[in-house]
């Protein structure tokens, strides 16, 4: 009976003193609420960027690629025309490919002739004078235009304020949680960063109609956004 009751006194003051060790512990690794916060901007953006090519079909690889190369020249010659600088416009895709008939009594699949394609990838620094860039591309030979898309370039300096707004914005949240805890927050244990700017317009468009009319172009505004995860320290409400 000594012995049993021994062992549990023993039991029983182990068990105690974890107890008494427990918050130590906790106060190496305090309790946080963590968040995000989100803000919005829109910005008119200030950068253009287009595919334009040429393709042209004929009998032998040569003959295709004689042709797509001088009809090439002529489109790289209005974009310098244009005022488009020569570091602002880059060959994107450049490819000669047979093209194959079908006859109908062997069932086979004969080679009938080339067609050779060549791309360029077109940065227009001004974007009101995308629809005139496309229109002086299409009069010089460019039979397919698309890949249109819209960019902000200084789109972090603009965000400044806008990441303003988000820590804001995840504070807010914060105090929500604390208040429906039942806790008050303490100091910013970490603020991380997510999000990126977010395009407003991508899209393809044909060459075929802006060969009779002017192009419409529309660049519209782009929304950046950003988002920030912050965790706030706790502590027991007052």
């Amino acid at each position: 009976m000594k012995k049993t009751a021994i062992l549990a006194t023993s039991l029983a003051a182990v068990f105690a003193a974890t107890l008494l060790t427990t918050p130590a512990l906790a106060d190496d690794f305090p309790s946080a609420i963590t968040v995000s916060g989100e803000a919005n901007i829109s910005a008119a953006p200030d950068l253009a960027q287009i595919d334009a090519g040429v393709a042209n079909d004929a009998k032998t690889a040569k003959e295709a690629s004689d042709a797509n190369n001088a009809a090439m020249g002529k489109v790289l010659l209005a974009l310098k025309g244009a005022g488009i600088a020569e570091k602002d416009y880059q060959t994107s895709r450049l490819s000669l490919q047979p093209q194959y008939g079908q006859n109908k009594s062997t069932g086979a699949s004969p080679v009938v002739g080339f067609r050779a394609s060549n791309r360029v990838t077109v940065k227009i620094r001004d974007v009101t004078k995308v629809a005139g860039i496309i229109d002086t591309l299409v009069s010089a030979g460019a039979n397919d235009i698309g890949n249109i898309s819209f960019e902000v370039t200084q789109a972090s300096k603009l965000l400044d304020d806008a990441r303003e707004q988000a820590i804001v914005d995840a504070r807010r949240k914060a105090e929500i949680y604390a208040k429906a805890t039942g806790v008050t927050l303490g100091a910013p244990l970490s603020v991380t960063e997510g999000g990126g700017p977010v395009p407003l317009f991508k899209g393809r468009m044909a060459a075929e109609p802006m060969a009779r009319a002017s192009a419409a172009v529309a660049p519209g505004e782009e929304t950046l956004s950003v988002t920030v995860n912050v965790s706030w320290a706790i502590k027991q409400g007052q």
